[in-house]
């Protein structure tokens, strides 16, 4: 996986849990709009939206760049728009990196055997 790849993945999954944090926060001013006198739903629908832009921004240049199947940038955007989907984008990334990393430090290990 080259930096640019990396960079990609990474970026993504760092606004990954933020997202889906401010979704839930969303949902919630939602109810508290409707049973109390609190209307905190424009300024958190705001930060949600900006939130989910930067995620559909990340989310199509991760696929561009790591290569995704149709299923697999499929199954990223659906878990955007699912109200803990984010949590599972993360985690879910963060073991593709690490299984990137791994892989690449046996590359390395298997070129300095051959040499």
């Amino acid at each position: 996986m080259d930096i640019k790849t990396a960079s990609a993945l990474r970026r993504l999954r760092l606004v990954s849990a933020p997202e889906a944090v401010s979704f839930l926060l969303l949902l919630v001013c939602s109810v508290l709009k409707r049973t109390t006198d609190f209307n905190a739903v424009p300024v958190m629908g705001m930060i949600h939206g900006v939130l989910f832009i930067l995620y559909v921004i990340f989310w199509a240049d991760a696929w561009n760049r790591a290569k995704w199947s149709f299923g697999t940038a499929a199954l990223y955007f659906v878990l955007s728009v699912l109200p803990t989907g984010g949590f599972f984008a993360e985690r879910k990334l963060r073991r593709e990196a690490e299984d990137a990393v791994i892989a690449s430090r046996a590359r390395q290990e298997q070129a300095v055997k051959t040499s």
